[in-house]
This record gives C-alpha cells, structure tokens and sequence, in this order.
C-alpha cells in the first residue's frame, strides 16, 4: 500500500512550519560565520548519536562515545556503543560529502550498505577484475576443494573491511550474495523487502518537491516510521531528512540533529495514531533541534572568548591554543587524547589542562577527563 499524501491539513502545519524554518535557518547563519564552527558540528555529531540510540531504548554515554571514537575504550566496547559510533561515522561522511550525496544514488547504496553492487552472472568480471563463472554440473569436487580458500578470502575481506572503518575510510562494497548470506533467518525477516519499501519511500521524496524543506523534512520522517523502511537502521531515517534540509539551503552550514530533536518529544506524540499529531510532533521536534543548537552555540561562544583570555600572553610555541580547539569539538577530553592529539607527554597535558582551568567531569584519580562549563 503506497503513502497517502492527500488532505494534509495546511491550515494547521502552516504555523509549526513557519517557526521551525525561521529558528533553523538563524542558526544555521550562525554557524555559518561563527568562530566555533567546528567544533559545534563535531560536538552536534556526537550528541545526535548518543540521542538515536536513545530513542531506541538504549543508553549510550557520551564520554563512551568519545573515547570510542579516539580508540581509547577504558571498557569492552558495547553492541549499542559501537551502533552509536556507526551513526557518528554516517553523520560525519554525509557531511563530508556534497550537499546532494545522500539523497543520490551513491548516497543511498552506500549508507543503507549495499554499496552499489549487483549479483554476480555468468562471465561477468568481480571487483578484482576475476571472471564470475556459473557452476559446471558434476563441478562438486571442484567447489569442495575451494572451499577453504573461499572461506580464508572472505575472513581476509572482513579484516580489510574492519581496517578501513577504523581509520575513517569509506569501506569497499560487498557483493549482494555476501550481504545477503550476513542475514540470518533468525535475526533478519526475510520477507522484508527492503529495496521496495526504500523505493516507496522515495517516491514520496519525489512527490514531496514542491513543498517547503521543513514540512518535506516531516513528512519525509514521518513516511520513513510508517513504512519501515530498514530492519536494523531506523536510525537513518532522520539522517536523511537532515541531509535533504542541507541540500535545500535551510541548514546548509551544519548537520540538523534530529534525533536530538525528537528526544525532547513524548513518545506519545510521536507515534501518535493519526498522521497529522506524528507530523505536528516531527515538526516540532525539528524545532527544538534548532533551540538546542542555538544554546549550544552560545555556549560554545562564551566559552571560547572566556579561553582566548588565557592565551593573551602564551608563547607562540605554546600548545595552549590547540588545547582549546580540541576541547570545544569533544565533550571532554582525557589525558590520552591530549597526549595523541598535540604530542605531550603526561605531566605536559597536565600543565596544560591546568593552565585553562577546565572543569573535571570524572572526580576520579586513576581515570580522568575534563570538559568546558
């Protein structure tokens, strides 16, 4: 059954719209000229991260987040620490990219992980340049004696895989009958079909293009819960409509944190019984998106110029400055970051942490990190 978009009650989104669109774009021409431009999107991603699995029902924190992300874990790393990270990881390459990626083709493939790649036929060439051939019948003896090195191939393919996400590149495509083979009938329904509900769903990305970004956003987010689109990343979904409110210019210097957005709506509103309540409840979340980045913003502003104040009279050696900046892109920092990041030894971190009187957000003695006001 395909999403219904008659009989939308303009007379009633009209007004959310409106708000919403005036708060996001003043925050986004903010941020466009701001001096902790940055470190406020480096902190946004982080933020929205935590809050998806939040609204999943998981609890993530953000100082696990962060220490995750600098390969620092001070604990074994979490199912629902390491989902967190991919949506940071996914926050971050949307956007790195251009501003239409997401919403495109390639965009598609390779954030909701099929990466573009198509069955294999007969005598068609592999990513390696090897010919794809069907099996011969009375070929059995052959694919046993294969066997083995299939399995070492694609235990070498996981590791290379691995490798490339932890440095922060954009991990190579995996064939369709390898993603399909990760899908165990125990975890994954196999009468979902994906592919026709993401195509659903953009066909009411492409009914939607004559209304306004903000409303298009909402509907777009509210369609994307209705149908279901994925089974293990629902929290695409909101990354996404951020995307398509950067690709139309209302949020074209930042990231909107939606998911952060949505966490201050009951959920009762959010999974209303009847569309209009879900949409006025998506619109307003994106409004409140917009409220927490500009606070956020704010602060990040006062706590710069209350920083700079200490540099007045550093040496031009001094690694005070790099302190700062690091400290405004991360919700706190640890002795080990500083160390990696600006090349110090222990003591020197110590010196520097001193020297800007950050607050201490652990009040532990073996394990310590710090944060701004």
């Amino acid at each position: 059954m395909a999403y219904q978009l008659a009989d939308l009650p303009l007379q009633t989104l009209i007004s959310p719209v409106a708000r919403a669109t005036e708060v996001l774009a003043r925050l986004d021409e903010r941020v466009r000229t701001s001096p902790v431009r940055d470190g406020f999107v480096e902190r946004q991603n982080f933020a929205d991260a935590a809050a998806a699995l939040w609204l999943e029902g998981e609890l993530v924190h953000l100082e696990d987040l962060v220490l995750h992300d600098a390969h620092m874990d001070i604990r074994t790393p979490t199912h629902e620490l390491t989902r967190a990270h991919a949506v940071l990881r996914a926050r971050r390459q949307i956007f790195a990219r251009a501003a239409d990626w997401a919403l495109g083709r390639d965009g598609l493939l390779a954030l909701t992980g099929r990466g573009g790649a198509m069955p294999a036929v007969a005598g068609q060439k592999g990513r390696e340049g090897q010919g794809v051939l069907a099996p011969e019948a009375g070929a059995d003896e052959a694919v046993e004696a294969d066997r083995l090195a299939e399995e070492f191939a694609e235990i070498d393919a996981v590791l290379a895989r691995s490798s490339k996400i932890l440095s922060g590149a954009e991990a190579p495509a995996r064939k369709q009958e390898t993603v399909l083979r990760d899908r165990p009938d125990l975890v994954y329904d196999l009468d979902w079909n994906e592919e026709e509900r993401l195509a659903e769903w953009q066909a009411v990305l492409a009914d939607t293009r004559d209304l306004p970004a903000v409303l298009r956003a909402a509907i777009l987010l509210e369609a994307w819960s209705e149908i279901e689109v994925l089974q293990r990343a629902a929290w695409l979904g909101p990354l996404f409509c951020a995307a398509l409110l950067r690709q139309e210019g209302i949020a074209a210097h930042h990231l909107a944190c939606l998911h952060l957005g949505a966490k201050t709506i009951p959920r009762e509103r959010r999974r209303a019984r009847t569309k209009n309540d879900r949409l006025l409840a998506f619109l307003d979340a994106i409004h409140e998106a917009a409220l927490a980045g500009l606070k956020e913003h704010d602060r990040l502003v006062l706590a710069k110029n209350q920083m700079a104040r200490r540099l007045r009279d550093c040496r031009a050696s001094s690694k005070l400055p790099n302190l700062v900046e690091l400290v405004l892109s991360r919700p706190l920092v640890s002795t080990g970051m500083i160390q990696a990041t600006l090349k110090v030894s222990k003591q020197g971190a110590l010196n520097l942490v001193g020297e800007l009187s950050l607050r201490e957000m652990t009040g532990r003695g073996r394990f310590r990190a710090w944060g701004i006001l």
